[in-house]
C-alpha cells in the first residue's frame, strides 16, 4: 500500500469521527423532557365527630431517566398568592413504586381531622413538583381540586 493511500484513508476517518463527534455534541445539547404527571386522582373523604377523614392523590409520574419523587402540597383555594417551587420542595413526599426504568405510580394520603375541615371549607387545591434522576423538574401548582366541607 502507498504512503498515498495511507495518508487518504487516515484523512477519512478523521473527517468520519469529527463529524460523528459534532453530532454526539449537538445531541448532548438537546434538552431532555421535562418529568410528565398523568393519570391524577384524588380522593376527599370528609371527617365525622367521631372519625377522623383523608386525603388522598395518586398520579402517574415519567421521565425518560426514571423518577427521584413526587412532593405533594394541598392548599385553600382563596390562598394567595399560590404555592413555589420553594415551598414544594419542603413538601410532603409522596410514595412512588416503581413500574418500569421510566415510570412511576406515586400515592399521598393525608388524615384530616374534624377541627381542620371545619377550620377551611371550600374548594382545595393541590399543588406538585415531580424531580426526574436526571434532576429535572416539573411544577404544577394546580393540578387538581376538591372540595372540603
Amino acid at each position: 500500500m502507498s504512503k498515498r493511500a495511507v495518508v487518504v484513508s487516515a484523512l477519512t476517518g478523521v473527517a468520519l469521527l469529527g463529524g460523528t463527534g459534532a453530532y454526539a455534541a449537538d445531541a448532548a445539547k438537546v434538552p431532555n423532557p421535562a418529568p410528565r404527571v398523568t393519570k391524577t386522582s384524588n380522593a376527599y373523604i370528609a371527617p365525622t365527630a367521631s372519625k377522623s377523614g383523608s386525603l388522598t392523590f395518586t398520579a402517574r409520574v415519567t421521565d425518560d431517566s426514571g423518577i427521584r419523587g413526587l412532593r405533594v402540597l394541598a392548599y385553600p383555594d382563596s390562598r394567595k398568592p399560590r404555592p413555589t417551587i420553594k415551598e414544594l420542595i419542603k413538601a410532603d413526599a409522596a410514595g412512588c413504586k416503581v413500574k418500569s426504568a421510566k415510570v412511576s405510580d406515586c400515592k399521598y394520603k393525608r388524615t384530616i381531622t374534624r377541627a381542620q375541615a371545619v377550620k377551611a371549607p371550600g374548594t382545595w387545591r393541590i399543588a406538585v413538583l415531580v424531580v426526574a434522576k436526571d434532576g429535572g423538574k416539573t411544577f404544577l401548582p394546580s393540578v387538581s381540586t376538591f372540595k372540603v366541607k
